[in-house]
């Protein structure tokens, strides 16, 4: 039998021998058999070498033309035994459409996402912009431009988290309302800024190493407190309930002169008296006060033209008194129990 009658006996058999295969790994094994490089195709062609030129020429394309239907027929049965094994797997393995199928819990807006946005809203109607900044502060924005130079000691006040002398994590957002005031160039001011802060407070029910702040600039001409006790009234009964009022008591903070702590009203005895604000009947909210002409001048304005108010509303004091929360902690703790009351909350 010639080489060629060879190759056509190859291509013969090979269907008989798939016949007889039932998994991948016999099919392996015969495609080795017939495709290998000791298998029946290679050693037809080992015996090439005494053939002529135009016998060789021959050979070759007739062999090409036989691996190639050798190399099909392995594919289409290498198919089958998947479509078998598929097969099998639907008949055994039935799916009841009609069950029920896993239920997931939708998430919620975080109690202080919420607030923020309350706030955004409140503040947006009232015409202000809001503004953002980047967590990792310059000390010069963070302190120097707002008051604070090296060595002050209110600095102390802010046990900061610093990333070399020059870089921090921002102790509040009012690096915010540096960056506006100097891209702003000496022209009027009206945003609010809210996001993260962070301080090196040990963390217990009330205080924590990283909070939320909203705080607010305004800065035109003829700007007043009175301008600023309005702002700040609006929010408390916003916030809480129409019926809160607000006083302002006198304080420190090296950035705003005159400087004011904000209380509100107590919402549980209506300014009478308890526990909660201590007996009397007001509770503190935050700070504020008219720009420190330092402030102004050192980033452009000019204090005799321009004047301001700025406040510092603290999210998770505002969520809390609203919410009755007695644990600063909770907002933090993942606790799907405790944030699963706030789906509904407006």
């Amino acid at each position: 039998m010639g080489l060629i009658e060879q190759l056509e006996e190859v291509l013969l058999t090979v269907d008989a021998d798939l016949a007889t295969v039932n998994n991948n790994a016999e099919l392996q094994q015969k495609k080795a058999n017939y495709l290998g490089k000791k298998g029946v195709l290679a050693n037809v062609m080992a015996n090439m070498r005494d053939l002529s030129i135009e016998e060789k020429k021959e050979l070759g394309m007739r062999s090409n033309k036989v691996k190639a239907g050798l190399e099909a027929k392995f594919e289409a049965k290498r198919i089958e035994l998947e479509d078998a094994i598929i097969n099998a797997k639907l008949a055994n393995e039935t799916i009841d459409v009609t069950l029920p199928g896993v239920s997931f819990n939708n998430g919620g807006i975080h109690p202080l996402n919420q607030t923020i946005m309350e706030l955004e809203d409140l503040y947006i109607g009232m015409g202000y912009s809001v503004a953002e900044g980047p967590e990792i502060e310059t000390d010069e924005n963070c302190f120097e431009k707002l008051n604070l130079p090296k060595g002050h000691p209110a600095r102390d006040m802010q046990d900061t988290f610093y990333i070399n002398p020059e870089l921090l994590l921002r102790s509040q957002t009012s690096p915010v309302q540096v960056r506006t005031m100097l891209a702003e160039e000496g022209k009027p001011i009206k945003i609010i800024c809210p996001g993260k802060v962070y301080r090196r407070d040990a963390d217990d029910a009330t205080h924590s190493h990283q909070f939320m702040q909203c705080e607010g600039l305004v800065l035109g001409k003829d700007i007043t407190m009175a301008d600023l006790k309005g702002a700040l009234l609006e929010m408390a009964r916003k916030m809480f309930d129409k019926d809160r009022n607000i006083r302002l008591r006198p304080s420190f903070f090296p950035f705003t002169e005159p400087s004011v702590e904000v209380d509100v009203s107590c919402g549980l005895c209506g300014g009478k008296g308890c526990s909660t604000c201590k007996g009397t009947g007001w509770i503190e909210v935050l700070g504020a006060g008219m720009v420190n002409d330092n402030v102004l001048r050192m980033s452009g304005y000019d204090p005799k033209e321009i004047q301001g108010y700025a406040f510092g509303i603290g999210v998770e004091r505002i969520t809390m008194l609203k919410h009755k929360i007695d644990d600063i902690r909770n907002f933090y703790t993942n606790d799907v129990r405790f944030l699963d009351q706030f789906k509904e909350v407006k």
